[in-house]
């Protein structure tokens, strides 16, 4: 039986000196029922937090305003066995809701940067202000692949390459969580979402992924059993099913691979009322009792957002039907957190002394430029950028120029809209209801504002907006879904508006140049806003139609949360740039490319489609199709995964494998000379692709196996090295074994995955 009584100050799991297993054993021993659900349950704090502690006993919370965190903190130490609150957030691409916090670039805008030891300092900055603020872990990284871009979620990614997900991924999670969870800046990672929840039908979000395991383990599995196998402490389910079972309750992905297979120790979180969802939307339990037996026998430790989780495991064990040691071996994996944490010790309360130091710090908004000025790609250029050719910036950042007067016109519903520039999960993308303005509007600098504040003294920076892109209004199938979420407002495109158009060509009639900043908006991306189209919504298209007519020299750029199809107008302007949403400091970095102060180095980690109709799109399909390209249209994309320009020009030539015959167990080792052919300086990411040539079972064309950056001085040459272990030449097999077949291998070496732009180099594998 459980013990009841009060907890002494003697008692073992109050010693820090015994090892954390018998801490935990010692503490299970003493708990409740209600205790032992209460600690499975995370709970909703924005409608307040006493219930969730006094009624719920829950063992976490989120969506806490930093009013709630501290009245939580109090009130747990107010309860009988005084367990710590374990308090979680979406500190997705910096701390999301916490005013004046330091906003990157998105994930998938990060990932064109493909510095994995730059996205391991971005989450190490992060963690260092999210732990000051009383919170102990964050949803985050997204190890979903990209497959369809009419996806809601694209922008939460690192794109469509299994390789640079795990990469990038790997390198998050070692920066939240830093030197272990004793460091008190360490914050604990979620590896999400477990697993092919990006695997949609139509793009639509949390659909029936119909995914077969053999694909599940070519492609999905992969980054996931990377971060498992190197100690990314919790892991979060998608909400979608597949093969008609829920990943909440697939005991074949839960415990044969992740617990089984992969040996994973680490702690399972639901997502949002996936358990009740079981219920109200998949229909699959009958009740929430059913529920919740059927997700604590899967394994599941962390039930998010479902309330009724309380009275259903309850009922379930009373019934009979539930083992409460079923129940134990979650909490114990919930109190190895907190203890490994050391809350017991210090509940790592809202620290007003550090968030006043670190909270946006100095160093940290330099490091979010870095990552902005990185994270811009170039995928167009006549000729026309550098604007003027480019000009050194002098001490206040602003670039020199040579003291001629110039006229840039910068027009477009993006080009001054800060909440575009910041993308979703951050301040007024809508999941809490504390900062509903947003953040200090003075900490994000947008397109004009950089131009504004970075162009040559003597050049004259106009702005007409040009276009609107959207309004909104109420679903007509109500106002919240049945779990009691508010539905999202429906998008109405906005009509092109002649007067707003007028404007904006009598800007571009009268300007050297003009820089049209065009996209989607925060109301076109997350969770349930899939989008039918990828065009340019409301009047954007007649607008750069309207400026393309009057002969001024056009630059596109594309503040998105994802690839977009531009119309021709666009695809014929001077210039093309993608910018993803580019964080705080994305305004100044996108103004330093475009007037030369910086060189563009981004690669997109993601493919641009010609046409919605091309979905999905991705570089490493499988060949196997009545022809190449549509009756109508073609298959052929925009800019492919891998590519971006630069402002210098880069050669690749002499590649040779070392040794064209290798056994499964060496490496296979190559030399490629990469030359800087221009007059500027730059960072080069060299790829390198594997294609197997002849397998047994369908596989990829080609496949992203290794990459390297390397700077180059204007005319340098340097003979670059790169390897590729034979054990990652692998498919999977029809009995889903990863396994390297012996036979004839190409190593294809270049600056994007578009074969025409790589080198080839045969090898053997006997």
């Amino acid at each position: 039986m459980s013990d009841v009584s009060t907890a002494a100050p003697t008692a073992p799991y109050l010693d820090p000196s015994l090892p954390v297993p018998e801490r935990v054993a010692d503490l299970v021993g003493r708990m409740t029922l209600p205790e032992k659900i209460g600690q499975m349950m995370q709970l909703n704090a924005q409608d307040g937090v006493r219930h969730v502690v006094e009624e719920k006993l829950a063992g976490s919370i989120l969506h806490a305003s930093p009013e709630n965190v501290r009245e939580a903190g109090e009130l747990v130490e107010q309860s009988r066995l005084r367990i710590p609150m374990l308090v979680a957030e979406d500190c997705i691409h910096g701390h999301s809701f916490f005013r004046g916090a330091t906003i990157f670039p998105t994930q998938l805008a990060m990932a064109a940067t493909w510095d994995a030891g730059l996205l391991e300092r971005v989450a190490r900055a992060t963690a260092v202000e999210v732990s000051a603020t009383g919170i102990h872990w964050t949803f985050s990284p997204v190890l979903c692949i990209t497959r369809d871009l009419r996806w809601g979620r694209v922008s939460e990614t690192f794109g469509e390459d299994p390789f640079l997900i795990g990469e990038l991924a790997s390198a998050m999670v070692r920066g939240y969580q830093g030197d272990g969870l004793s460091d008190p800046t360490a914050i604990l990672a979620t590896a999400k979402h477990f697993a092919g929840y990006s695997e949609t039908q139509g793009g639509r979000d949390a659909s029936e992924a119909d995914i077969s395991r053999r694909k599940l383990r070519s492609w999905f599995l992969p980054p996931f059993e990377r971060v498992a196998r190197e100690g990314c402490r919790t892991f979060m389910l998608g909400y979608q099913s597949t093969d008609g079972v829920p990943i909440t309750v697939n005991d074949w992905l839960l415990n044969e691979v992740l617990r089984g297979e992969w040996g994973y120790t680490g702690t399972l979180v639901t997502d949002w009322d996936n358990v009740g969802r079981m219920v109200w939307e998949q229909h699959v339990a009958a009740d929430h009792t059913e529920a919740a037996e059927r997700a604590v026998k899967a394994g599941n430790d962390m039930i998010m957002t479902t309330p009724q989780f309380f009275d259903g495991a309850r009922k379930a064990v009373e019934n009979g039907v539930l083992d409460e040691r079923l129940l134990d071996a979650a909490v114990s994996r919930i109190l190895t957190l907190k203890f490994e944490l050391g809350l017991f010790e210090d509940p790592r309360h809202p620290d007003p002394a550090r968030i006043a130091a670190v909270v946006g710090a100095d160093e940290h908004q330099a490091l979010n430029l870095e990552v902005a000025r990185r994270s811009v790609v170039l995928l167009e250029n006549d000729g026309v950028l550098p604007l003027a050719g480019g000009f050194e910036a002098d001490a206040s950042g602003r670039a020199q120029g040579d003291g001629t007067a110039r006229t840039l016109a910068v027009v477009g519903p993006n080009a001054h809209d800060p909440h575009t520039m910041l993308g979703d999960w951050a301040g007024a993308s809508g999941q809490v209801d504390w900062l509903p303005d947003g953040h200090p509007r003075d900490m994000t600098s947008t397109v004009l504002d950089g131009l504004r504040a970075h162009a040559p003294a003597s050049w004259t920076v106009t702005y007409a907006p040009g276009a609107e892109i959207l309004s909104v209004g109420p679903d007509p199938e109500g106002t919240h879904f049945p779990d009691g979420q508010p539905r999202p407002p429906v998008v109405l495109p906005a009509e092109p508006d002649e007067a707003m158009i007028a404007e904006a060509v009598e800007a571009a009639r009268g300007a050297d140049w003009v820089v049209a900043v065009v996209g989607d908006r925060i109301e076109l991306v997350g969770e349930g806003r899939s989008t039918a189209t990828l065009d340019l919504l409301g009047g954007q298209v007649a607008l750069l139609d309207a400026l393309e007519a009057t002969g001024t020299p056009m630059v596109v750029v594309v503040v998105a949360s994802k690839p977009l199809v531009l119309p021709p107008s666009a695809h014929r302007a001077a210039a093309i740039l993608w910018a993803g949403n580019p964080g705080m400091q994305g305004g100044r970095a996108v103004a330093e490319v475009l007037l030369g102060i910086v060189e563009p180095t981004g690669r997109l980690p993601i493919s641009f489609a010609r046409h919605v109709g091309q979905q999905p799109t991705f570089y490493n399909q499988i060949p196997g199709q009545h022809g190449s390209r549509y009756a109508d249209l073609t298959q052929s994309p925009a800019w492919v995964f891998g590519q971006g320009r630069g402002y210098t020009t880069v050669a690749y030539d002499d590649l040779r494998v070392l040794e064209p015959v290798v056994g499964t167990g060496e490496t296979v080792r190559a030399e490629v000379t990469v030359t800087n052919t221009g007059s500027r300086p730059t960072i080069e990411t060299v790829q390198v692709y594997v294609h197997d040539v002849v397998t047994s079972v369908t596989w990829a064309r080609k496949e992203l196996k290794t990459y390297r950056q390397v700077a180059l001085a204007p005319g340098e040459q340097r003979r670059v090295a790169v390897e590729v272990p034979v054990s990652d030449c692998t498919i999977v097999d029809p009995e889903g074994r990863r396994v390297v077949e012996p036979g004839a291998f190409e190593l294809l070496v270049g600056p994007s995955s578009r074969d025409e732009d790589l080198l080839v180099g045969p090898f053997a594998v006997v």
